[in-house]
């Protein structure tokens, strides 16, 4: 648990970066810094002036010496200021560059304000750049930016696991796992596509993900292969852990309604808004398990604990495939997921799980 809490953690710090790093904030950023620079340097020779005028009543000094370490200070400041805004100009060439090549996005069109897109401050100057070219190009990508199709999100679901036999809801009365203690943990990356040439609610929904399924059995029961057969039996001693973990990688579909209400800007063109609403998604998933094991903790006859891990697929179907769904309001939803294959060879045992779900923008 600690490392899917990592992982995700590393992938959500990830792509806030990614996301607040843009060519408008660093602008910004640096804009912000001069502005400071400035302040801090007017404000540091005020003070050494007033210490001067100070000194200069009381008879330390007369008056042509403080004239003349006033006319210092402000020199030495006068260059501090300069030489600081000259690193900070730097940066700026440096960072218009690096959005002629590409190397750095601009901000969505709807989180920043026109004025701003191409406008900065160096002290009292105000100064304004053109990076687009024409204002056919600017207004052509900002028309680009506003169509665009296909969004990204990262996953997170978390859960309970259990199995039912023969398709049989009724059978999770007598299942032999654990309801609640049987978890299941999700971490994948999807994509969102409109399925329309213009705005509208539907989209098409696909990705990759990771799953950590646990099913732990009641009443001191572990599994045992038998050959072909993966059976439920009795361990000999106490039990305090009986835990079947398996790993897989999918690759979910969905068809998905976003009820978001899409936004219009005053020329009347209009732009898809997701995870602003509810959302119904409705689709299923294929994919493999990557490696089985079984967890079993117990006292032996000295009474020392013994922590037992058990490797092996114990007849588990490598391939699986199956149904899901799931239904919310902005980016948490009440999520589904069902095997539509069995989950062990020659049985009709099929994992069915149920849970929360989180798709991060």
């Amino acid at each position: 648990m600690k490392r899917i809490l990592l992982i995700l953690v590393l992938l959500c710090t990830t792509m806030a970066q990614s996301q607040e790093k843009t060519f408008e904030n660093e602008v910004r950023k640096i804009s912000k810094r001069i502005e400071n620079i400035t302040k801090q340097q007017k404000d540091s020779l005020k003070l050494k002036v007033l210490a001067i005028d100070a000194r200069l009543e009381q008879g330390e000094i007369l008056e042509t010496k403080a004239d003349s370490l006033k006319k210092k200070v402000a020199v030495y400041h006068a260059r501090r200021i300069e030489l600081l805004v000259s690193q900070q100009e730097r940066l700026l060439q440096l960072l218009v560059q690096d959005k002629t090549n590409g190397k750095i996005a601009s901000a969505p069109e709807e989180e920043i304000n026109n004025d701003e897109i191409n406008t900065f401050s160096i002290g009292n100057n105000t100064f304004k750049l053109t990076l687009n070219g024409t204002e056919n190009d600017k207004n052509k990508n900002i028309s680009v930016r506003r169509n665009r199709k296909t969004t990204s999100q990262i996953v997170f679901a978390m859960g309970v696991n259990n199995v039912l036999n023969d398709h049989e809801l009724n059978s999770l009365n007598n299942s032999n796992y654990k309801f609640w203690q049987s978890h299941f943990y999700e971490l994948g990356w999807t994509w969102k596509t409109r399925l329309t040439k213009q705005p509208s609610q539907i989209y098409f929904k696909y990705g990759v993900s990771f799953l950590w399924n646990n099913l732990r059995l009641k009443e001191n029961k572990y599994h045992v292969k038998n050959g072909t057969l993966t059976e439920i039996n009795t361990f000999p001693n106490p039990l305090s852990e009986s835990r079947l973990r398996h790993v897989q990688m999918n690759f979910p579909i969905h068809l998905e309604w976003d009820f978001s209400k899409n936004k219009t800007y005053k020329d009347g063109t209009k732009r898809d808004r997701t995870n602003k609403s509810v959302r119904l998604g409705i689709g299923g998933f294929v994919g493999f398990k990557l490696g089985t094991r079984q967890y079993l903790e117990y006292n032996d006859a000295n009474d020392v604990k013994v922590e037992e891990v058990q490797k092996d697929n114990f007849n588990m179907n490598t391939f699986n495939y199956g149904l899901s769904t799931y239904i919310g309001y902005r980016s948490t939803s009440f999520y589904v997921k069902y095997d539509l294959n069995p989950l062990f060879k020659n049985t009709e045992t099929r994992n069915i799980s149920l849970g929360i779900r989180l798709d991060l923008d």
